[in-house]
This record gives structure tokens, C-alpha cells and sequence, in this order.
């Protein structure tokens, strides 16, 4: 591996102008490629020493053997040579944020002499106008077929074009009045192309004058009693308006805009894109890009503008790109794009309205897409077997991990600590198994004593099990510990062993752990702890902590093992917290003891449900009558307007207001 101070560049000889550099791995490729306006303040940063650098840049830094740099006048020619180079490098450490599907667009050849519309994938070419992209083809296949009716255009191939001009006889559309039959001379080229040119006006979002005109002629056809033309209009109005259902208006404003949204997980980003154009959702894409570096919001969105608007042609970029966090330099992207489309171009985080709600609801399509994407990949056998491998030889296990047990814990400045133990066999979460524990002994929030309690409590259950179930053998004559009672034939809750522990914490945490297994005298189960800054791996008695690539499998299985404990911990507290909440404010209450108060809480389950109540809902509770009802009601108001109670992130500790 190879040591980043041995091809580091004097400082002296790094330019402090604007540029773009490259670094290459020991057989000269290039495996990583950035811009800066700065060269010499951006490079000093990768060669740092290694433990203060994050893990994705300490292990491109030890990949790389040599770094070389371009200097250029401007930020914008930084960018545009950087979108060059990972176009023809396509390094290995670079977000890529480009999909391996090629999305369909509605094409036009308005190059020829008589244009065809048509469904196209992959690169553009010229002398074509496009449409899109849109999320499938059938549904722009049905879209053209409806507007074919109204906008009778050539869509056959040349092929079949060439064949009806040596024949003087026109296609099957020719006859269905879905062409005009410019093959056989049934219109000029100057005709068609009038035809043509409207029907690129309508997809352009240019709607109102089209629908307007049609209904005007049917009208006039039918005051002129001509009522054949008057249906066969009527029907072509009824066509667009089917095409337009399909197109449903998002922004009233008419807005051309690309609406862009992130989900981002430490592993894995999902992106969705939303294009708008005349107001209309006119396409959707999405896809999940693994996370190859440690870039925010604004750090993602700066890669994917790069990578999708750069070296694109000008129809292909809108007027308005809303994005979830402004790029460092989002006035260069807005230079940049707007030279490219020969107009301004604006770049900006929707704050209110229409466009923040589209906003939202393309972060929703994020969500659910990346989350669909973890679902897939975690059901599969194959992916899931190579995750426990990698586990294995990352960790030096004696076995694969078939059965792995994560526990986390869970307070609010030191109260109602609770602690959660999830259990995940063969790679799947195994819920049945999952146990929660309420931390009673202790005061303040050291969550390294709760964990020492938690694990202590956890197997030594395990030993008391185990032991009962070998005197339940010895007495039947049998062998080995016995997993499932054999009076009620249920499985032991706590007699299966795990093949790992994993705690959510670093070096502190694990060490705990590993001391309350060895203070039970057990020495055969492995313990690991998992940070969640970093994603590192912490092993007992080791100083540093075991990294795995990012691309790893068995990472992204730690991390789901780890994501839901945590879940699982902080459903668990809110639960109690809610209720110990109610508890506290209905003290004072007269008449209210402690059953009718736990009936109480177990009626509305939370302090925001019982302050919606009203006064006869609350009387209708077993046991509390109008005068109660009453008195709890003053109560849970008067402690609202006070502001002593209110819903509280148990994260960061904060007070939401409701």
C-alpha cells in the first residue's frame, strides 16, 4: 500500500491558481478526480496524517501512488474540465451518479424533410429535437398514438417510408387518418412541417392555444351545420384532453424546472429527478449511487449538476433547477449552465408553495426508492451469505456470524433509560427475538454502565437458561443443552448463543461489554462496537478500529443490524417517556389515583392524544366521571399554556412545540 507522503508534491510547486487534479493509482489510472480554486490549499488536505483523514479519503490517498494537476483561468473552466475528465476516466472514487438505465425520450427528427416522431433511447443526436425523459415507454407509445389523431405526423420508418413511395400506396396509418401520407404526396413538405411544428408546440407545454382553436372550429363547424367536421373535431379535443390527464399541471405558473430531492444514507444516496416543463411532469428518473466519498447535501448536488447538465445540449436544460441545498459555488453552475442553454439559468432551494410541496413529494420518491433498494438487497440470498462472509474474515472469526445480536442504548439526559436488543439470523432480522430492557439502577446518562448492565443481564439469562436445560437432559437421559422447553415446546427466549455481539459505540462501549462477558466467565462470543460518524469497526483491545470498504456488504449489513437497534431503543423510550409524562402532570389531579390513572394512559397511550381530548371523551373512560373529566382537563391545558411539558426529540434533547 502505498504511503501518500512519498509522492507528495512540495508545497512550493502546487500553483495556487484555479485547476483540476488527478490521482493515480500505482498501474497510472486514474482513480480520482476534483477541482478547486485553490490547487494548493485543496491538495495540503489529502495529506494529512492518516488517522485525522475520513476512512473513504485515507483509503483513496493509500490507493493513489501519484498526483497531477491542470490549472485553468476560471471556476468555470474548472468545472467544465473536470466533467471531462470523469466522463473519460470514469474514476473509481468519484460519486457516480449516472444510472446504468437509459431512459426514453420522445424524439422529432426535424432534420429531414419530413420529420417522424418517435420513441429513442441513449445518446442524442443532431439534428433531432427531444421530449423527456420519461420513466417509460409505453406510456409515451400511447401518448403519441392519441396526439396522432390530432397531429397526423409521419411516424412510420424509412424503411416503410421508402416502400410507400415506390408503390404509391400509403401504410395502414395512412388510412386510419393517424398520418397525412407525405409518402404519396397527399401533403407538401411545407404542410407537414406545419403540422410538425404544432405538434412540437403541444409537447413543449404551449397547450391552451391548440385546445382553444379546436374548440373554436368545432363551434363554428356546427352553427354551419357541417356536424361530421363538428365530431371529428369534437374527438380530436377529447384526444388532447386524454394526452393532457396524463400530464397533470404541479406549477400554475406554467414553470419550467428540473425538481431535484436526495436520500442519503452514510453507504448509499438515492436521487430522484422530476422534470417539469409548461407546469407539467413531463418525466421522472431515479436510481441509488453508491456513496464513494464523505460530501454533504450541497457537496452530492454539486457532483449530480456536474454530471447531469455538463456537455448537454441547450434544450436539455431548463430555466429553473431546484435542488435541496445549494452547491458551495452555485453562481459558477449558474454561469456555466447558462452559457450552455443561451439563457439564465437559476439554481435555487424552494423555500414556500407549489415548488417546495413538488419538492417534497420528489424527496418522498427518494425515500421510498432507496429504501426499496436496501429491501431488494437485503432479501437476496447471495448478497446476503457474502455479507457474512466479509464479516468473518474482516473480523477473523472463527465461524460466519449466522446469528448476530445488536443492543443500544436509549435516555434523555439521564432519564428513563431503556436499552433494545435486536437479533438478525442468516442476515435477516429475526423480530420475534427482539428484547427490551429498562435501566433502573443508575442515575445520569453513562451510557457506557448501562451497556456494562444490559450485556451482564443478557447472558446471564443465557448461563441460567443453558444450565436448566442440562438438568433437564441429564434427568431425560439426553445430551447437550436443550434450546427448547420441554414442557410448553417453545424455544428458550434467551438460550441461544450468539456468533456475534455488536453494541452501537466505539472503544468505550465495546470494552464494557467485553467485560461483563468475561466477569460471566464467557470467553467464546466475540464483541464489536460500531461508531456512527465514522462507520468504524471497534475490536476489544485493539487501538484502532477495523475499516471496511464503503463498498462493503458486510458493512452495509453492521449498519442495518446497528440502524435497527437504535430504531427499536428509541420507539421503546418515547413510549415511556410519553407515559411518564402523563404520569407527572396528572399527580396533582384530586380524585385521580394510581389505577384510574393507569387506565387513563392505556385509554389515549399519549400526552398529545389526551390533550385533544375533549372533556366528555375523557369522561367516558372507566372510572372517571364528569368531575374528574374536568379537573384532568384543566390540568393537561393549564400545563400547555405554562410550557412544562411539551414533545421532545430524544436525539438531540430539543423541545418541539406542538
Amino acid at each position: 500500500m502505498p504511503d501518500p507522503q512519498s509522492y507528495r508534491p512540495r508545497a512550493g510547486d502546487i500553483p495556487t491558481q484555479p485547476g483540476v487534479y488527478r490521482f493515480r493509482d500505482p498501474k497510472g489510472r486514474v482513480i480520482y478526480v476534483g477541482k478547486a480554486i485553490n490547487l494548493r490549499q485543496r491538495l495540503a488536505n489529502y495529506f494529512q496524517p492518516i488517522p485525522s483523514l475520513h476512512p473513504r479519503t485515507a483509503t483513496m490517498v493509500t490507493t493513489a501512488a501519484s498526483v497531477e494537476w491542470t490549472t485553468v483561468n476560471n471556476d468555470i473552466e474548472a468545472l467544465q474540465l473536470e466533467y471531462t475528465w470523469i466522463k473519460e476516466f470514469d474514476p473509481r472514487f468519484n460519486v457516480k451518479y449516472r444510472d446504468d438505465k437509459s431512459y426514453p425520450w420522445l424524439a422529432v427528427t426535424v432534420g429531414e424533410e419530413f420529420p417522424r416522431v418517435m420513441v429513442g433511447r441513449g445518446a442524442k443526436r443532431k439534428g433531432t429535437r427531444y421530449f423527456g425523459p420519461y420513466g417509460h415507454a409505453w406510456a409515451i407509445r400511447e401518448t403519441v398514438d392519441i396526439l396522432l389523431r390530432v397531429f397526423p405526423m409521419r411516424s412510420c420508418s424509412n424503411g416503410v417510408f421508402k416502400r410507400s413511395q415506390q408503390i404509391g400506396r400509403p401504410c395502414l396509418l395512412g388510412y386510419i387518418d393517424k398520418c397525412t401520407a407525405p409518402c404519396v404526396g397527399n401533403i407538401s413538405a411545407e404542410e407537414h412541417r406545419e403540422i410538425v411544428d404544432d405538434f412540437c408546440d403541444f409537447m413543449a407545454g404551449h397547450t391552451t392555444t391548440f385546445t382553444k382553436r379546436i374548440e373554436k372550429e368545432m363551434y363554428a363547424a356546427s352553427e354551419a351545420l357541417d356536424f361530421e367536421k363538428a365530431a371529428r373535431l369534437r374527438d380530436d379535443l377529447a384526444a388532447m384532453q386524454r394526452a393532457l390527464e396524463k400530464q397533470a399541471v404541479v406549477l400554475g405558473d406554467g414553470a419550467d424546472a428540473d425538481v431535484i430531492a436526495l436520500a442519503e444514507d452514510p453507504l448509499e444516496v438515492g436521487v430522484q429527478i422530476f422534470y417539469v416543463r409548461g407546469g407539467r411532469i413531463k418525466g421522472q428518473r431515479g436510481w441509488v449511487a453508491d456513496r464513494m466519498d464523505d460530501a454533504d447535501t450541497a457537496g452530492l448536488v454539486e457532483h449530480f449538476l456536474l454530471q447531469l447538465y455538463a456537455g448537454e445540449d441547450a434544450e436539455a436544460i431548463p430555466r429553473e433547477i431546484l435542488v435541496p441545498a445549494l452547491p458551495p459555488d452555485h453562481e459558477t453552475f449558474e454561469e456555466l449552465l447558462s452559457d450552455a442553454r443561451k439563457a439564465k439559468v437559476r439554481i435555487r432551494v424552494p423555500q414556500r408553495g407549489d415548488k417546495k410541496t413538488l419538492q417534497e413529494t420528489v424527496a418522498n420518491n427518494a425515500k421510498q426508492a432507496l429504501a426499496l433498494h436496501k429491501t431488494k438487497r437485503a432479501s437476496d440470498l447471495t448478497t446476503r451469505n457474502r455479507a457474512l462472509e466479509e464479516i468473518q474474515e474482516a473480523l477473523e472469526l472463527d465461524e460466519v456470524p449466522l446469528r448476530i445480536e445488536c443492543y443500544d442504548i436509549s435516555h434523555l439526559q439521564g432519564t428513563e433509560i431503556v436499552a433494545s436488543m435486536v437479533v438478525f439470523e442468516d442476515g435477516l432480522a429475526r423480530k420475534s427475538e427482539y428484547r427490551r430492557f429498562i435501566i433502573k439502577g443508575q442515575d445520569g446518562s453513562d451510557d457506557v454502565k448501562a451497556m456494562h448492565e444490559v450485556i451482564t443481564r443478557r447472558f446471564k439469562r443465557l448461563l441460567d437458561e443453558q444450565s436448566t436445560s442440562i438438568v433437564s437432559t441429564e434427568v431425560e437421559g439426553a445430551s447437550g443443552p436443550m434450546l427448547v422447553d420441554p414442557v410448553t415446546g417453545r424455544p428458550r427466549k434467551f438460550a441461544y448463543a450468539p456468533g456475534l455481539v455488536v453494541v452501537d459505540g466505539g472503544a468505550p462501549q465495546v470494552a464494557a461489554a467485553q467485560r461483563a462477558l468475561a466477569e460471566l466467565g464467557i470467553d467464546d462470543i466475540p464483541v464489536v462496537g460500531l461508531a456512527k460518524r465514522l462507520e468504524e469497526v471497534w475490536v476489544p483491545d485493539e487501538e484502532d478500529p477495523v475499516i471496511l470498504p464503503r463498498s462493503s456488504e458486510g458493512l452495509y449489513l453492521l449498519q442495518r443490524v446497528r440502524d435497527e437497534a437504535h430504531r427499536f431503543a428509541i420507539t421503546h423510550h418515547r413510549g415511556r417517556r410519553s407515559k411518564s409524562m402523563v404520569e407527572s402532570l396528572l399527580d396533582d389531579v384530586p380524585g385521580l389515583g394510581e389505577v384510574r390513572r393507569k387506565t387513563l394512559i392505556k385509554h389515549f397511550g399519549s400526552l398529545k392524544k389526551l390533550r385533544a381530548a375533549t372533556v366528555e371523551e375523557i369522561a367516558q373512560v372507566p372510572g372517571i366521571g364528569p368531575a374528574t373529566a374536568t379537573a384532568i382537563k384543566t390540568a393537561v391545558e393549564q400545563t400547555a399554556k405554562n410550557g412544562k411539558v411539551g414533545a421532545i426529540n430524544v436525539t438531540t434533547g430539543e423541545i418541539i412545540e406542538e
